[in-house]
């Protein structure tokens, strides 16, 4: 199962994905977990999902760490498939709690309340992508099922 999980390619282009991806959630999730990047931290983000969002503490929880650890780990290729999955429900949770009330287009002229979901929409394509093929090239997944022995047939017992 476990081989399966990280089972990959070496297709640059799926490289490229997972790092930008990765990049920009981890950043997104360095500013909801640790402050930087100019984020409210972790104790301004909790209190924005539980109070102005009513967001269960529990599920804020888990889509900060969706977003550092995930995009962590969508950046060194580790477990993709999880890290993907993981934003995955983040987006899907995203655009039902947020963003479907404003439409699909984003507020780019400000002349909205808030954003639409073409951007959640984007993620979403690139991690199903993920979800399907991997890391790609110079993934800690990759290193790891080329390390690790075929797993080998049993014969029969007659």
């Amino acid at each position: 199962m476990f081989r399966k999980l990280i089972r990959t390619d070496d297709n640059p282009a799926t490289l490229i994905l997972r790092l930008v991806l990765g990049v920009v959630f981890f950043a997104h999730g360095a500013q909801k977990l640790l402050g930087w990047f100019g984020g409210p931290g972790f104790s301004g983000t909790m209190g924005m999902f539980t109070g102005y969002l009513h967001i269960p503490a529990p599920l804020a929880f888990l889509a900060i760490a969706a977003e550092f650890f995930g995009g962590l780990g969508l950046i060194l290729g580790f477990l993709t498939r999880i890290a993907a999955f993981g934003i995955t429900v983040n987006m899907l949770v995203a655009i039902a709690t947020v963003h479907h009330s404003y439409g699909f287009f984003m507020n780019w002229t400000g002349s909205q309340k808030g954003e639409g979901f073409e951007y959640h929409l984007l993620v979403l394509a690139i991690t199903a992508y993920l979800i399907i093929r991997g890391a790609g090239a110079f993934s800690v997944d990759r290193a790891i099922a080329a390390e690790s022995p075929a797993p080998q047939p049993r014969l029969a017992r007659a």
